[in-house]
């Protein structure tokens, strides 16, 4: 028999962008929907100096339906 896994919990748009408000320049928005690797790039690099970070305040919706696309589907 298959065993079945309760679905992922999805993530919030409104906690992102209070993350990325207060620690956005070390990533923890990143860390929040799952991106260890984009979150240690920008905690080494200061959000790639600040430019990703400004990226990410008009992609963080769209960031967060891909990542609970892929929950939804048990990718992540």
């Amino acid at each position: 028999m298959a065993q079945q896994t309760a679905p992922l919990p999805l993530k919030d748009t409104f906690v992102t962008y209070i993350l990325w408000f207060f620690f956005g320049i070390l990533g923890v928005h990143q860390f929040y929907m799952g991106k260890v690797g984009r979150g240690i790039l920008y905690l080494l690099t200061g959000g790639v100096l600040g430019i990703m970070v400004i990226w990410d305040l008009f992609t963080i919706p769209a960031q967060v339906r891909q990542v609970n696309a892929q929950r939804a589907a048990g990718i992540r």
